[in-house]
């Protein structure tokens, strides 16, 4: 039996596993598999990064581990603009939209979280699925900056899609938002 959750866990294509995760996966009491699971730590079979977390070894996603510190969750903002090419700014941090502001160091990784509201958060539009954690779209990412941030400049607007931005300000019912968006698509026009 205790063979089985190992080899669950590593059979699975996630590389980070909540305690709620594993107990699902098994039918082990929880006070149980509790104990296995710091067994299994001890012995360098499992690692622990943060209380409730855990990984085959040190060499996990660290975006999927953001994810599951708070759920639900989607690495957004910064993080993903970066990564596209709309801003220039390099940031080390790991940034995620979920139900709580709060700044965390886990295992020597700075996450970021950022409240959006539940409406916001919840809806899909302009989020994927990776398999193993969830991520905003470049212009998902615009969005939730926007939301949070009155005066956040964006250095290269042109690797945005303005009709999906369009599309998706319905999620925010933000005026505010809607004129900012449509200022930052007329500089995209200018400038191209």
């Amino acid at each position: 039996m205790e063979k089985d959750i190992l080899l669950t866990l590593f059979k699975s294509k996630s590389t980070v596993f909540s305690f709620k995760e594993i107990l699902l996966m098994t039918s082990i009491p929880a006070s149980l598999l509790k104990r296995r699971l710091h067994y299994y730590v001890q012995n360098d079979q499992l690692y622990s990064m943060r209380r409730g977390l855990y990984s085959r070894d040190s060499n996990y996603d660290r975006r999927e581990l953001a994810t599951k510190i708070f759920t639900p969750a989607y690495v957004s903002f910064e993080t993903v603009l970066l990564e596209a090419g709309a801003i220039f700014q390099y940031y080390a941090a790991i940034f995620v939209a979920t139900y709580q502001a709060k700044g965390i160091v886990c295992d020597e990784q700075n996450y970021v979280f950022r409240k959006l509201k539940d409406t916001i958060l919840v809806n899909t539009m302009g989020v994927e699925n990776t398999g193993t954690y969830f991520i905003a779209s470049p212009e998902r990412a615009y969005l939730d900056l926007l939301y949070l941030n009155n005066d956040y400049y964006i250095d290269n607007l042109s690797v945005l899609d303005f009709e999906k931005i369009f599309l998706m300000l319905s999620i925010y019912n933000n005026e505010r938002m809607k004129k900012v968006a449509h200022e930052h698509y007329k500089r995209f026009q200018q400038e191209g």
